[in-house]
């Protein structure tokens, strides 16, 4: 445990942020989440819908750093192939 006064404070900030940064990475898994279901269901306008909705936030939770720019280009990309290889109703 922190002693020092300035040990205590950056303790709360660290956790207050931990927080903040688990808060967001959730935003993000849910914004996949509801691109993954729209294909699933297999309605393309909606998964497109859906992941034009995505990919803002997956690319602006890679620059904060919440998650690694690699995985945010995975997801984009993989959701993107799902929706291509959809077929079209």
């Amino acid at each position: 445990m922190a002693n020092t006064p300035q040990a205590k404070k950056r303790a709360r900030q660290a956790e207050k942020r931990r927080e903040h940064n688990a808060s967001q990475r959730s935003m993000v898994r849910t914004y996949i989440k509801k691109v993954v279901k729209a294909i699933e269901t297999g309605d393309k306008t909606e998964a497109q819908a859906a992941y034009q909705a995505a990919v803002p936030v997956i690319d602006r939770m890679a620059s904060r750093g919440i998650i690694h720019a690699n995985k945010a280009a995975r997801h984009k990309s993989r959701l993107s192939q799902h929706i291509r290889e959809m077929p079209t109703a």
